[in-house]
This record gives structure tokens, C-alpha cells and sequence, in this order.
């Protein structure tokens, strides 16, 4: 047993420093980012905020809303095979999800055959840490090539972000566990990191990877995100992609079980996906295993784009405030001070 006593902290625990700026305005902050990848030959160009694979968020009506924004969707992973070929039309902004059992394998491979293509590729499991989930991103990236980009977590710890990007060929490993605001794996099973030093963490020991000038291992922040400030300070902290589930959960681009009054959406039942919810919708309780997720409602919030834009308006004035023009150059920017205590015995 061992015991780390050097503080680790979460979105609450910091706010971001005011720096003198050249931004005159927040209309001048740049948001769009390019990317190359550490093994995909793919470029891309976009706002890299996700929508999260939850089968309330991650669907297609949420995809065409934030392609108008440039900014990508990991659609989830329960729709029918044969539907495949008609959601997915835009590849640089929707993702196919898929698990790590042969099925979901089989089912991307039918996909891939009957398109003559290769999306880019989330794979999405609770505990990244195992040889199988390594062992499969491998394999998936030795069948499909350096065509598709490939996203793929979670986990928490910076070795184990460049042990899947060395060794499981991914190009963008999830950072996360147990900060969603639908998951209880830290309270069912007491694992987990606070979600702003991981994203510190992980992005050092990934971006410390390199292919020539421009190709470096990438983040993906998964979970923990519940104002656009949270946003803003993950991004701020390293960040390359934050992806988002609760915030653009009760949305009218939602789907799942809606309470209505008057006929009018009133709540969303919105769960995590490894609460009793979900594994009683897509497979049966499973006796061996714990449900580490919450059921709750999530008031009716209307439009998407009334989210989208607030974080948008949130980042470009963060932005500002701390001296940056772009997204890009936001953490070369940022300097954070500890503002909560709380967690530091300093008698330790």
C-alpha cells in the first residue's frame, strides 16, 4: 500500500488568473484548431468539443447540430447495424463508438465493408487499463491502417495514456474517471483522480510524445464538465478535445424518455452508461458487477445551440481575460490559483 500526498485538484479547486491581453475583442479569439495525429495521416480542422457517446446525447440529431459548429459527435454505440450507413455521412464530424467485444467489432466491420470507407473511430470503455482494451486498439489499428483517427479511453494516469498511444496505436486517449456528473464509480468503488490534474497529467505525458513537428500524442477530457468555466479550465490545463454529456444533456437534440406537460418536454431521464438503467436497456444486470451510474431528470433546457453558444461566448471571453487569441495557445496562456483549500490538511 502507498499512500501519494501531493495535492491533486479538480475544476473547483482553481480559478484562472486575469493577464494583460492584446485581444481587443472576443469576436478576435480564434476557436477552430488543426490537428495531426501520432498515427492517423488525417488532418483535422474544427471546434474540439465532442458530444459524449451516451445513447441520450450522442445521436444524430446532436451531430448535425454541432457540425454547424464544427465541433464532432462520438454517436453511440446502440444503433442497428444496418443503420450505420445512413447516420454516418459526415466523417469528419461524426464518430463511430464501439466497445471491445467481437460484436461491436464485427459490426464496424461490416460498416467499413459495405461503405468502402473507415470512420474515425471512438473505442469507449469504463477501465482502459486492461491488456484486452490495449490488445484492441491495437488490433483495430493494424486492420484499419493510419486512415482512421482513433479515440479510445478512459483512464487517468500519464503512464498509462502513453502505454495506449505507443502501444495500442491510438491518436487521442479519453481522460477521466468517475468525474461525470451520471457516474458513480467513485462512490460504488472509491478509484478515481480528480479531474483537473489528470488533464494536467495526461496532456504532459502526451504531448511529450512525437513524430516530427507536429504529430504528438493527444487528450480528450472526459467528464467533470458542468459550466463553461469547467470548459474553459480544461482547456486551459492542456485539454486538446473536451467531450460533454450532461451539459448538452435535456437538449431537444436528445433522445431517450421524456416527461412531458401539457405536451410540452418538461425532463429527460438521463443516466450513465453503466448504471442499472443502461445495462438493463442494452443486455441485462449482470450479477458480478455493480451499477456505477446515476439515474436522474434533467429539466428541459430547449435548444442545443443555447449551450453551444454559451461555452463558445465562455472560451472566446476566458480567452481573453488571460491574454490569448486562440484556443491553441490557451495553457501557454493560463495560470491558475488555488482558491479551495478544502482538500489540503496541511498538517499532512
Amino acid at each position: 500500500m502507498k499512500i501519494n500526498y501531493d495535492p491533486k485538484l479538480d475544476f473547483d479547486d482553481v480559478l484562472l488568473v486575469p493577464q494583460r491581453s492584446r485581444t481587443a475583442s472576443r469576436k478576435e479569439v480564434e476557436l477552430n484548431r488543426n490537428f495531426s495525429f501520432y498515427h492517423s495521416k488525417q488532418k483535422w480542422n474544427g471546434i474540439p468539443i465532442f458530444a459524449a457517446n451516451m445513447d441520450t446525447t450522442g445521436t444524430v440529431s446532436m451531430s448535425h447540430l454541432l457540425s454547424k459548429y464544427g465541433m464532432p459527435t462520438c454517436l453511440h454505440k446502440h444503433y442497428e447495424q444496418n443503420q450505420y450507413p445512413d447516420i454516418i455521412i459526415n466523417y469528419e464530424h461524426q464518430w463511430y463508438s464501439i466497445g471491445i467485444k467481437q460484436n461491436d467489432y464485427d459490426k464496424l466491420k461490416y460498416f467499413c465493408d459495405i461503405t468502402n470507407s473507415v470512420p474515425n473511430i471512438c473505442v469507449d470503455v469504463a477501465n482502459g487499463y486492461t491488456d484486452d482494451f490495449v490488445n484492441f486498439c491495437r488490433k483495430i489499428r493494424e486492420d484499419f491502417g493510419q486512415k482512421p483517427i482513433i479515440m479510445a479511453g478512459n483512464v487517468s494516469t500519464p503512464e498509462m495514456v502513453q502505454e495506449i498511444i505507443l502501444h495500442g496505436g491510438v491518436d487521442i486517449v479519453k481522460v477521466g474517471i468517475g468525474p461525470g456528473s451520471a457516474c458513480t464509480t467513485r462512490l460504488k468503488t472509491g478509484v478515481g483522480y480528480p479531474q483537473l490534474s489528470a488533464i494536467i497529467e495526461c496532456s504532459h505525458a502526451a504531448h511529450g510524445l512525437r513524430v516530427g513537428q507536429s504529430r504528438i500524442g493527444l487528450i480528450c477530457a472526459d467528464g467533470g464538465c458542468r459550466t463553461s468555466s469547467d470548459v474553459c479550465k480544461a482547456f486551459a490545463a492542456g485539454a486538446d478535445f473536451v467531450m460533454l454529456g450532461g451539459m448538452l444533456a435535456g437538449t431537444d437534440q436528445c433522445e431517450g424518455d421524456w416527461e412531458y406537460d401539457n405536451g410540452n418536454k418538461k425532463a429527460l431521464k438521463f443516466y450513465g452508461m453503466s448504471s442499472h438503467a443502461a445495462q438493463k436497456k442494452y443486455g441485462g444486470v449482470k450479477n458480478y458487477r455493480a451499477s456505477e451510474g446515476r439515474i436522474k431528470k434533467v429539466t428541459y433546457k430547449g435548444d442545443a445551440s443555447l449551450i453551444v453558444e454559451d461555452i463558445l461566448g465562455g472560451l472566446r471571453s476566458a480567452c481573453s481575460y488571460i491574454g490569448s487569441t486562440s484556443l491553441k495557445h490557451m495553457s501557454r496562456c493560463a495560470e491558475f490559483n488555488l482558491v479551495n483549500r478544502t482538500h489540503f490538511d496541511q498538517s499532512v
